[in-house]
């Protein structure tokens, strides 16, 4: 049960400490408080680990505690310390899904048994719990990654493939490719049960980025006035997700990178290694190894996290895609928004697939949202790479319908040769003309 913690809630300090020494003594991790308003509840979803609690106590008592409790977690576990005059109201509490209640005066052993058992049936739920998880974001990716293209069936593939390795993972994309989602999905996958720790290195002050990802204790500089669990630490057993990895500082690139090899952090003002176990996810726009040869971006660093790499498409090298992605996006938009989802005609197809999408997936879904909201919704032709050429633009919508028509009927060319009204040998031209594979069908 490594990991499962316990947490006492009880004012009377000599019995709260008996309670922590019985179950250190075993072993097992535990933390006291005093009153239940000192508790902080953020923590107790998925918290590995029970609760034993007082039911007489300042301010909160156990019994709103334990219905507090058992909103925000049902499955956990809470184990109440009544008085003699109590055992009514524990029994009580029992209906309300208290696990199980001692009564004072009670022997160490007996509170670490209840305990342990306690413990044992939350490790089981919390596995079942992220098993559950796992099969959905399994069952999900296909919804998550939208597409029906090549690349975006490889990307699931390798996504599926390498969520599970204990590997660091760098994701290379242009802006609005989407490499916060396949982060999250990796992680989802991974099996790893901490948090996944998003931080944006370009959206953080030099002065600030030190003590945001590291952490500090009280008074480790001016304004520090508590201590600070940094991202790092705050990872540990999950996933940090660093975007724009480029944009880290020099400075905080060397310290990061004793934490990569060394998987420990030390908070700023503090001596004290904290050992640490986390996956990282790095996401960059930028040609890293360009930079280090500049000596913008340490080459070490580069190779340290460049393990595993995923390549992101842009959208309009999958232009096949592009209107099935506008439908989920409109669904999405008018499901959020509250507002009916209008139809989406051809000529407006034919202008999507048209435009060059420098603002890739995140500019499609802002053109969806706008579509519902009744305002402009023909994108510019204009674009990062220059315009698209009208040759380009039917090329790849004329593409787009071959590949769904030969959906439609199984990849069967006769039925839709006939679908479409022309030869079959003129299809077979298109097909080679396009390079249409049985994979893409």
């Amino acid at each position: 049960m490594h990991d499962y913690r316990v947490l006492v809630v009880e004012d009377d300090e000599d019995v709260r400490l008996g309670c922590l020494q019985a179950l250190e003594l075993e072993g097992l991790d535990a933390k006291g408080f005093e009153s239940v308003e000192a508790v902080d509840l953020s923590l107790v979803r998925d918290f590995p680990g029970v609760v034993v609690t007082d039911i007489r106590l300042p301010g909160i008592d156990g019994m709103a505690f334990l219905i507090k409790l058992m909103e925000i977690d049902p499955d956990l576990p809470v184990i109440l310390i009544t008085g003699h005059g109590d055992v009514a109201t524990a029994v009580q509490a029992m209906r309300e899904g208290a696990y199980d209640f001692i009564q004072k005066p009670f022997q160490s052993q007996q509170l670490v048994g209840v305990v342990q058992r306690a413990l044992e049936k939350r490790r089981l739920a919390m596995e079942v719990r992220h098993l559950r998880r796992q099969l959905a974001a399994i069952g999900g990716l296909e919804s998550r990654i939208v597409g029906r293209s090549q690349a975006v069936a490889d990307l699931r593939a390798l996504v599926q493939d390498v969520a599970a390795v204990p590997a660091d993972v760098m994701i290379l994309g242009e802006t609005g490719t989407g490499k916060e989602l396949i982060a999250r999905c990796l992680h989802d996958l991974s099996g790893r049960k901490g948090p996944f720790v998003a931080l944006n290195c370009g959206g953080l002050p030099e002065t600030l980025f030190e003590s945001e990802i590291f952490g500090h204790e009280a008074g480790a500089f001016s304004g520090a006035t508590k201590q600070r669990i940094g991202k790092i630490e705050y990872a540990d057993g999950g996933t940090l997700f660093l975007d724009e990895i480029e944009s880290m500082p020099m400075g905080m690139q060397v310290k990061f990178l004793r934490v990569l090899q060394e998987r420990v952090v030390e908070r700023l003002g503090s001596n004290k290694v904290i050992p640490v176990d986390f996956r990282v996810i790095a996401a960059t726009k930028a040609d890293l190894l360009a930079l280090s040869e500049e000596g913008k971006f340490r080459s070490d660093m580069h190779f340290r996290l460049n393990i595993v790499t995923i390549d992101l498409p842009p959208l309009r090298s999958r232009r096949e895609d592009i209107p099935m992605l506008f439908e989920y996006f409109v669904s999405q938009a008018a499901l959020r928004l509250n507002r009916p989802s209008p139809d989406i005609k051809d000529p407006l197809v034919r202008e999507l697939m048209a435009h060059n999408w420098p603002g890739n997936v995140r500019e499609l879904r802002n053109q969806a949202e706008r579509f519902v909201l009744g305002l402009k919704t023909a994108p510019g032709h204009e674009a990062a790479n220059g315009p698209v050429p009208l040759t380009t633009a039917v090329d790849a919508f004329e593409r787009s319908l071959i590949i769904e028509e030969l959906k439609r009927n199984d990849g069967n060319i006769s039925r839709t040769a006939e679908a479409m009204l022309i030869a079959k040998t003129t299809l077979f031209d298109k097909i080679k003309k396009y390079e249409i594979r049985t994979r893409d069908v």
